[in-house]
């Protein structure tokens, strides 16, 4: 199975897309403009990780997120996957809304309390991926009266699901992500095996500053820091758990077992398994 891509644009700005793929490794989604993306899987299951969220999308959930870095993960049931993967994508930008609706979003201070979110698929929303599906296999339909009818049509749609006070509010919301503590980046993507560049990446900063700021935060750098938080989980585990020393060492984020062991014997002076016997 090959890597398909069709798109729709509309001033020279790509509004749908359709992806089809065997399979893939972590993959960054990173911002262009200010836009908002919602994203259906129509074949298969992919994994989402943001600074503080982490879910899985298929069939019968969809995600809404906001002009952030994130980052799309294979996901672990390889099982649903046998026949490839496939997505259908929605950006909206502010400029967009201006012409749709003829809103200045930022004469709002409405704030949404997500980044990125997880929603399921209704009926609505199941008869809406189909319409755009349709439009990208006949992209000949797809005029600017057409675009901007499915795009006026998928706002009202989306703000329905949410409790925004008008759709100036929830539109403005949408553009504004939500500020996310350094640290609590840090902490809930501790044992997810990202390097880190990857993790300034998620942060919003270059490496050189994630590394400055995370020194100053925790007071360590960030490869002895993470290493230290996983071995420390992988001790907890080995003692509080019958699973595989293999399944321990790649559950806390370690892309090997003889890294792992490595570093275990390092900070304890034993190797995994002669820790777990004692």
């Amino acid at each position: 199975m090959e890597v398909k891509e069709q798109i729709i644009k509309y001033k020279n700005r790509i509004v749908f897309i359709r992806l089809s793929m065997p399979g893939f490794d972590r993959t960054l989604k990173q911002y262009v403009e200010d836009e908002a993306c919602f994203m259906f899987v129509n074949k298969g299951e992919v994994s989402i990780r943001g600074q503080e969220d982490y879910f899985k999308l298929n069939k019968s959930t969809a995600m809404l997120a906001k002009c952030m870095n994130y980052f799309f993960e294979p996901s672990d049931d390889t099982d649903k996957c046998d026949d490839g993967i496939e997505s259908t994508g929605i950006f909206i930008y502010p400029s967009l809304v201006k012409e749709l609706f003829d809103f200045d979003v930022t004469t709002s201070n409405y704030a949404l309390n997500f980044n990125l979110k997880q929603i399921q698929v209704n009926r609505l929303l199941d008869n809406y991926r189909e319409s755009i599906n349709i439009l990208l296999d006949n992209p000949e339909l797809a005029d600017s009266n057409m675009i901007k009818t499915k795009l006026k049509e998928f706002i009202l749609l989306i703000f329905k699901l949410h409790d925004a006070p008008s759709q100036l509010d929830f539109l403005a919301g949408l553009f504004r992500p939500n500020e996310v503590a350094f640290k609590t980046t840090i902490q809930h993507n501790l044992y997810a095996n990202l390097s880190l560049d990857e993790l300034a990446t998620l942060c919003h900063l270059s490496l050189s500053s994630f590394k400055r700021k995370f020194r100053t935060v925790f007071d360590d750098s960030p490869k002895k820091y993470i290493i230290k938080k996983k071995v420390e989980k992988a001790a907890t585990l080995l003692k509080t758990s019958d699973l595989r020393i293999s399944d321990i060492a790649y559950d806390v984020g370690f892309d090997s077992v003889t890294t792992f062991n490595r570093n275990f014997t390092n900070l304890y002076g034993k190797s995994p398994s002669e820790f777990r016997v004692n």
